[in-house]
């Protein structure tokens, strides 16, 4: 793979930052990657080649480079780091994910870091609850306070080429998150990307390369940020090989940008009472992935399924507008797909909460499923 053209255009209202990637082991053709964003944060915004070098290190390695070669410098701390992160990727998946050489001069110490720090925000429990606790922790004017929230399409909105761009569904969802932006006092800053589309495979994109995109949108915006945090997609009883991960997700950072991965301690049910003790975040969580063009969340598909059944646990589904369901059938719950991914942790730990509220109907259509799953006879 050989990373070039590196150039920021404006056009449209806005700002966009990419460059060419040419592959040399595959067949595809090459193509423009980019980072954009609405003018009145392209400021802020640079074709920094650390961006797209962590943004294309994981299709470079599934797709079988046998280099990548950077037509720029790029940090040298990074570069170290990219190789630790190469060796883990190995260590998970085996002789496809081999580390390769890449090859980029290094670039000098630049001016020192931006003093702020960003955080990615797609509306879900683990990003809003990362807002609030990182809030509760860091006062005003500290440089570890998040002061400002990306929210990216080319994710779970318009990242599956099939599905199309839904950029009425994102509009949507920045809506929704700008109202959690105003009451957190920090600016919501909207993201598109394309850089999933460089292997549009569901399974490496969770597994191996979500959390490289994120953090490429950091180096993105070196310029407003020093820091950037993502956050955790499992606690650490139930760690497993991700796309983002506390062992991995450091390893994109460079001198200039560090990149935390947070809350690893907390559960999936500790983050949702973090979010429902915060109302402005609570009336506009948004689990879905679906985006259906009517609603916020579906209600049906099994990560709302799951989070509606912990709402319930807590004793106040009732009380969020972000769902129009008041309440979880059986029914509803045993058609969730409960044994797959890694999910059965964030529904084992909602059985002891649903018994102690009386909701043995629900605990029971938990237990039987993860027996079953493990196993065991429905």
């Amino acid at each position: 793979m050989i990373l070039s053209g590196f150039e920021r255009v404006e056009t449209g209202g806005r700002v966009r930052v990419r460059a060419r990637v040419s592959w040399e082991e595959s067949d595809r053709p090459p193509r423009e990657v980019f980072l954009e964003t609405p003018e009145r944060f392209g400021g802020d915004l640079d074709p920094n080649p650390d961006a797209f070098l962590v943004g294309c290190l994981v299709p470079a390695l599934h797709l079988g480079e046998a280099r990548i070669a950077v037509r720029a410098p790029v940090c040298p701390e990074l570069l170290e780091n990219l190789e630790t992160a190469m060796a883990v990727l190995h260590t998970w998946y085996g002789p496809r994910y081999r580390p390769v050489p890449i090859e980029a001069p290094p670039r000098a110490p630049a001016e020192p870091a931006a003093p702020g720090t960003g955080l990615f925000l797609s509306g879900g429990a683990d990003s809003l609850a990362a807002l609030r606790r990182n809030h509760d922790r860091y006062p005003p004017g500290h440089p570890a306070r998040a002061g400002h929230g990306f929210l990216v399409h080319g994710f779970d909105i318009g990242g599956v080429v099939e599905r199309g761009a839904k950029y009425p569904v994102f509009d949507r969802a920045r809506a929704a998150l700008d109202a959690v932006a105003r009451d957190a006092g920090i600016e919501l800053v909207p993201v598109y990307t394309n850089l999933r589309h460089l292997c549009d495979e569901r399974d490496l994109w969770l597994e191996k390369f979500f959390g490289a995109v994120l953090a490429a949108v950091g180096h993105g915006f070196a310029a407003r940020n020093h820091r950037v945090e993502i956050a955790s997609s499992y606690d650490l009883p139930n760690l497993a090989p991700c796309g983002s991960h506390p062992l991995l997700d450091p390893l994109y950072g460079s001198l200039a940008v560090r990149v935390r991965h947070r809350d690893v301690a907390l559960s999936r049910l500790d983050k949702l009472r973090v979010v429902a003790g915060w109302d402005a975040a609570f009336q506009n969580l948004r689990v879905c992935l679906q985006n259906v063009p009517d609603r916020l969340n579906c209600g049906w598909c099994e990560k709302c399924v799951r989070t509606m059944t912990a709402l319930v646990a807590l004793g106040c589904l009732d009380r969020t507008r972000a769902f129009v369901e008041d309440d979880v059938t059986p029914g509803l719950l045993a058609r969730a797909k409960m044994t797959i991914n890694h999910r059965q942790p964030f529904y084992a730990e909602l059985v002891a909460p649903l018994r102690a509220r009386g909701r043995h109907d629900l605990a029971d259509v938990i237990e039987t499923h993860l027996a079953a799953g493990q196993g065991g006879s429905p």
